[in-house]
């Protein structure tokens, strides 16, 4: 399926894209994840297991259990801090 996928912050300047549509297998957000991950380079070392990224759906924040659909929108980044 084909989905949007956009990146923002450090994980933005790590792959050197903003946004970008992807062909996907997986069917979760959690897969998506460790497909990017596999791509290796600024995908794999920003967006690692054990590293703090936030993602969301189709503009909700939400957890890596969201099944993906066509057309979706995913967005990561990492968590927000205020001062």
């Amino acid at each position: 399926m084909k989905i949007n996928v956009k990146y923002f912050a450090a994980i933005r300047e790590a792959i050197g894209v903003a946004s970008e549509q992807r062909e996907t297998q997986a069917t979760s957000l959690a897969a998506l994840r460790d497909e990017l991950i596999a791509l290796g380079g600024g995908y794999a070392e920003s967006l690692t297991r054990g590293k703090a990224v936030r993602v969301a759906l189709n503009q909700v924040m939400c957890n890596e259990s969201v099944t993906l659909t066509e057309g979706a929108e995913v967005a990561f980044f990492p968590p927000v801090t205020g001062g």
